[in-house]
């Protein structure tokens, strides 16, 4: 899998915040922007196999 480029434009105030998050855990703000990315995705693709295992099954 390759790697590719974002660029944003986002607001100083709101990069501060990334910044001030990206400090706590020790990362860099791409590095912290990803993870939260990653960490998003997941989300979205277990929600949705809980609820196609819920319509296969029916809820338990």
């Amino acid at each position: 899998m390759g790697t590719s480029v974002l660029s944003l434009r986002i607001d100083g105030e709101l990069l501060e915040r990334l910044r001030h998050h990206a400090a706590k855990r020790g990362m860099s703000v791409q590095d912290y922007v990803v993870q939260t990315l990653i960490r998003d995705d997941f989300d979205e693709r277990f929600q949705t196999a809980v609820e196609e295992t819920e319509k296969f099954y029916g809820r338990t």
